[in-house]
């Protein structure tokens, strides 16, 4: 009973996260401020819900573990392609 509560809290956690990430898209800060917020809120917001489901069904454990590992190696590392991209997009090379 316990377990069923702290999952839904995990995943309504995640699905705050979710929509919290989406309100930065329309301020008058930088793209890459925006993109950056969003990532990290959808990221966030993803790991939570995951881990919601983890209580909630706990013999997918393998696939669930793969999908936190694999949310958390993609974002970093998108987050350094589109930090790289932006830094060299004036530079002459």
């Amino acid at each position: 009973m316990i377990i069923n509560i702290v999952s839904y809290i995990c995943i309504g956690v995640g699905i705050v996260f979710w929509f919290w990430g989406t309100f930065p898209l329309i301020g008058d800060r930088s793209v890459l401020f925006k993109l950056h917020s969003l990532s990290v809120a959808d990221t966030l917001g993803s790991m939570s819900i995951i881990v919601g489901l983890l209580l909630k069904i706990p013999q997918e454990w393998p696939l669930l573990i793969f999908a936190l590992i694999s949310l958390a190696i993609w974002n970093t590392v998108l987050g350094y392609v589109l930090a790289y991209c932006s830094s060299s997009g004036g530079k002459n090379e």
